[in-house]
């Protein structure tokens, strides 16, 4: 039966139509223009509108923490901070200082021979008095002031870490400074020029019991 067909019955019944809305017509196998008309299966009705939720009400604010844990994120945030003012702050004190101590050492290796020329000039007499012996201990106190202070004397015990010796007397079981050829400074802790000395050793003991 093809499309369109109709059929009766003797009957008198109405009669039945059929509708063929294949789109390819099976006797020819030719793709049809259009689909033959007619009333096709129902198909579904249009979809029921989904209600629109709000969801407005159920959104969390961007930040939820609670205030108490925000005030003590904030507080670790102030406690880091003033950590990190004070460590920079103690930084810049020891760098301050070291310039300090660096400066003040600069300006001491270039009074070294100033020194030392006192130091002969003393040896010799010429600082028993006059107004160069007070030249030499008003400078000798403003060094010493600053921190300054000379070591390596006669008798001293030998130290490799403070003296240069320059000659060697004696055995060296104990040795001690001889003659000091030039002073040693030290500026703090610090040594800043070593002694030039000869080492000899230690005088012997006299009697304890004093006989002549």
């Amino acid at each position: 039966m093809t499309a369109g067909s109709h059929s009766t019955n003797g009957s008198g019944e109405e009669p039945v139509t059929v509708t063929d809305r294949r789109r390819i017509d099976p006797e020819t196998g030719e793709v049809r223009d259009e689909p033959a008309a007619g009333p096709g299966p129902a198909g579904p009705g249009p979809a029921d509108a989904e209600p629109v939720v709000d969801e407005s009400d159920n959104e969390q604010p961007a930040d939820a923490t609670s205030p108490d844990a925000r005030v003590a994120e904030l507080t670790a945030d102030l406690q880091r901070e003033r950590a990190q003012f004070a460590n920079f702050r103690r930084r810049a004190a020891e760098e301050k200082q070291g310039s300090v101590a660096y400066g003040k050492q600069i300006l001491i290796d270039k009074l070294l021979p100033v020194l030392d020329d006192l130091d002969r000039a003393r040896e010799h007499g010429d600082l028993e008095s006059g107004p160069l012996r007070a030249v030499a201990d008003k400078l000798a106190g403003v060094l010493n002031t600053e921190g300054l202070e000379a070591f390596g004397a006669a008798g001293d015990e030998f130290n490799p870490e403070l003296h240069e010796a320059v000659q060697h007397d004696g055995t060296g079981d104990h040795p001690v400074i001889g003659a000091v050829y030039r002073c040693g400074y030290r500026l703090g802790e610090k040594v800043i020029r070593t002694a030039m000395v000869t080492v000899t050793d230690p005088e012997p003991a006299g009697d304890p019991t004093g006989a002549q």
